[in-house]
């Protein structure tokens, strides 16, 4: 299911990703409960992904560790999804190609064409400018 998937994937695509992937980098994710991306990590972990923080700022959130980039991170990653502003997103996709990720995932307000075609060119699906939770929600997914 993975490997080069569209930026907008069809509900069979997203349902695939969501289904397959176990762990998911969360980069930019924030301590503070009333963030967005801490809103988005609970609820994930909830649905029984295994969330990795990904966070110069801090030591631990949601009592997992943080790691301050990509490369730190001692395990494979699935999903390498994004809270911080477009114009960090070039990096981040550099950095998830070095890693091995195989997704790819632009938070909802998160676009930049140049970091989708760095992951797309690797071979790794790229989501773009889409909520992961909304999306898990939508469609639904259990396992």
């Amino acid at each position: 299911m993975f490997g080069g998937i569209a930026i907008r994937p069809k509900d069979d695509e997203l349902r695939g990703i969501l289904r397959e992937s176990k762990v998911i980098a969360v980069v930019g994710l924030s301590p503070k409960h009333e963030r967005d991306s801490n809103m988005v990590a609970r609820y994930l972990r909830n649905a029984g992904y295994e969330i990795i923080p990904v966070n110069p700022a801090v030591d631990e959130v949601l009592g997992c560790k943080a790691y301050p980039t990509l490369a730190d991170i001692p395990k494979q990653v699935d999903i390498v999804d994004v809270f911080r502003r477009p114009e960090h997103a070039i990096a981040i996709a550099e950095e998830a190609v070095q890693t091995g990720a195989k997704v790819l995932w632009l938070q909802e307000g998160v676009h930049n064409q140049q970091a989708c075609d760095i992951a797309m060119k690797a071979g790794m699906s790229v989501i773009s400018d889409l909520c992961i939770k909304v999306e898990h929600q939508r469609l639904a997914i259990t396992d």
